[in-house]
């Protein structure tokens, strides 16, 4: 199942899913003493003075090695304090095969959805020159429409804390074919997604909804979104080296860092990111700082100071006292500490920016590569909390609940969910059900929610330190869970819970009985289209005859031609979830004939042999044929039951292209 779970992390590219909340102090407690608790908080080691020689000591000596063992190619660092930079450096290599070193000032990387902190900050320079209202419906800026959900327009202040209510879209995301270009006039429409959620209520990231930002920008400014950019922000910071221009300006070509999935392989194509406000931005390490100390300056030339204030303080509601949004940032807390942060993810590129305005410091990572079971996403989190750890330590309360309370609230929380981020309306919902989302409990009361134990460095040791609240003690992340007349509702954990949330999924969908369920159906619908052939085979060599004959005989054979008819749709899902593993930009156009063809199969396929497979059983009842066949008769009908259910439970049909 590893192709699931690739594409899985693939749907979380422009998106970073912030890898570190709080972390516990630096020569605190064991473990075992901490999940034992204490009323006292744990008192932090003194912060390392921050200075050049520092940092570059305690990068010299992890980084490098950590790059290594990952199978990184390369990667850039920039620290920053107030209007200075105190470190930016470059680490391995931006070519792997011209063994070419990645340098701070001279090494373009992809940031991925970091590029969506200048859109933000482009938005918050607009409501500051009046043009836009954070509170406004955003049907008043745009050339098309999007219809309200239960009568509630889209503010920019839902898009800025993605509350939106877009279900996920990737159709038109990620591809290496320039041909996919498209400008926002003519994307917005053609890529609008369902809402699923009511606005301002459920955190679901979406880069739809931050392109859409970046269209408004544009209508708003009268400019073309990628000149406004160059204009009013790169200029204003001589960044010159970044650009949101795809291709790259020829100026900047010999200077982007090849991507790779790991080091050991070959170099990948550029990345085209077709909503270019969410994710297009190809910087210096050297440019990422001046935007970085921008906003430590209280919006530097960018901003007034009352608008980056405004900008970085907000913090939209969420789930108990779990990180959230900010209006575009997301909200880290780390050692006592609130920063603010963002991440990005493209195919082959990994990176993060966190500022912690209070302490005027801020810190950049840009990797090339994704790393050997997602390295790049280790390497990011263990870098915040030793970062935070070394320079900006302070105190992490140690408490425990009571452990009986603690198994109850456990066991409430168990279970399957559905994420806030993903499909509901077409066929992509298929990937939450192969790739479910669970949280379990041991025989110790412990709980563990696996799909998400990538996002750290560490194994987790989940310890409930405040009702229905529990704190990693390997990274004092946090979990959480909302609790309405004694049931959960809601659950999240710091790494996720600026833009997802996660419900318990509904019984109808819910994986724990479906997939089995599913399995045995395929392998039984399997074996029912197989025998076909091999019975036919073995009463040819044996001079036998079929026991059926006329009608029985006709329903018989039409079950099993329906029955290799959705091992066919089978096959083909199985193909197409792999090519879209492999390759994201098979999404968007190529694949479209087999979308198209499998969604028109697959409910003929099912459909028929639910008829079919009805039919015969009543025969087999009618005309009573022996109870081997007709337990044979009511398995393929279950079978079929499951299949139908998935295929219109899971839109595995229709000819809608956004998805």
């Amino acid at each position: 199942m590893r192709f699931i779970q690739k594409i899985i992390l693939v749907l979380a590219a422009l998106a970073t899913l912030p890898l570190a909340a709080q972390v516990p102090a630096p020569g605190g407690a064991p473990a075992a003493q901490q999940r034992a608790g204490s009323a006292a908080p744990a008192t932090d080691a003194a912060a390392r003075e921050l200075t050049r020689q520092d940092v570059e000591a305690w990068l010299d000596g992890f980084l490098p090695y950590a790059l290594n063992k990952g199978r990184i190619a390369g990667a850039v660092v920039v620290v920053v304090e107030d209007d200075e930079v105190v470190l930016q450096k470059g680490y391995g290599y931006a070519d792997v095969d011209s063994r070419q070193p990645v340098t701070a000032e001279g090494t373009l990387f992809r940031p991925g959805s970091v590029s969506k902190l200048f859109t933000w900050t482009a938005v918050m320079q607009q409501v500051e020159e009046g043009n836009l209202d954070l509170d406004a419906d955003v049907n008043q800026y745009l050339d098309f429409e999007i219809p309200p959900f239960e009568g509630e327009p889209i503010t920019l202040r839902d898009i800025m804390t993605h509350t939106a209510g877009f279900e996920e879209s990737i159709r038109y995301l990620i591809t290496d074919d320039p041909d996919a270009i498209m400008s926002l006039g003519e994307q917005m429409p053609l890529a609008l997604p369902e809402r699923v959620f009511a606005p301002g209520t459920t955190p679901a990231y979406s880069n739809y909804a931050t392109a859409l930002a970046g269209y408004i920008v544009e209508r708003a400014s009268g400019m073309n979104f990628d000149d406004y950019i160059d204009q009013r922000i790169f200029t204003p910071l001589n960044m010159t080296r970044s650009t949101f221009r795809q291709p790259l300006p020829a100026r900047l070509e010999p200077l982007m860092s090849s991507g790779y999935s790991v080091s050991t392989e070959d170099a990948k194509a550029f990345e085209i990111v077709v909503p270019a406000p969410a994710g297009s931005l190809s910087a210096t390490g050297a440019d990422m700082a001046k935007f970085m100390m921008a906003h430590l300056n209280e919006g530097g030339p960018l901003l007034q100071p009352s608008t980056a204030r405004t900008m970085h303080n907000y913090r939209a509601p969420g789930v108990g006292p779990l990180n959230t949004m900010a209006l575009g940032f997301y909200e880290q807390q780390v050692n006592g500490r609130r920063a603010i942060a963002h991440g990005g993810d493209t195919q082959w590129f990994h990176s993060y920016l966190w500022l912690f305005p209070q302490d005027d410091v801020g810190i950049f990572i840009a990797m090339n590569s994704a790393g050997i079971e997602g390295a790049s996403g280790a390497i990011r989190s263990s870098l915040f909390h030793a970062f935070a750890d070394r320079y900006l330590p302070g105190e992490v309360p140690q408490t425990r609940v009571e452990e009986q309370t603690a198994r109850e609230h456990a066991a409430m929380i168990a279970g399957n969910y559905i994420s806030s981020r993903g499909s509901f309306t077409n066929f992509m919902r298929l990937i939450g059900l192969l790739g479910p989302l669970e949280i379990v409990v041991d025989a110790d009361g412990q709980i563990a929610l696996p799909a998400l134990d990538g996002l750290s460095a560490a194994a987790r040791d989940w310890v409930e330190v405040e009702p229905f609240v529990w704190r990693d003690t390997a990274t004092g992340e946090r979990l959480a869970a909302e609790v309405e007349d004694g049931r959960v509702v809601r659950v999240s954990t710091d790494a996720i819970s600026p833009f997802m949330v996660l419900e318990p999924a509904p019984a109808a969908y819910n994986a724990a009985w479906l997939l089995p369920a599913l399995l045995a159906a395929l392998v039984l619908v399997f074996l029912a289209a197989i025998a076909w052939p091999v019975r036919a085979r073995v009463r040819r060599n044996y001079g036998a005859k079929f026991a059926l004959e006329d009608r029985s005989l006709l329903a018989w054979r039409l079950s099993r031609a329906f029955a290799w008819l959705t091992v066919a749709a089978v096959v083909g899902w199985v193909v197409l979830i792999i090519a879209f593993s492999s390759d994201l930009g098979s999404v968007g156009g190529p694949l479209d004939w087999l979308i198209n063809l499998l969604r028109f199969l697959t409910p003929i396929a099912t459909l028929g042999l639910l008829i079919t497979a009805a039919w015969h059983l009543w025969l087999s009842f009618r005309v009573k044929r022996p109870w081997t066949m007709k337990i044979g008769a009511i398995l393929l009908l279950l079978s079929a039951l499951v299949l139908v259910w998935v295929t219109f439970g899971y839109n595995l049909y229709g000819f809608r292209m956004v998805y």
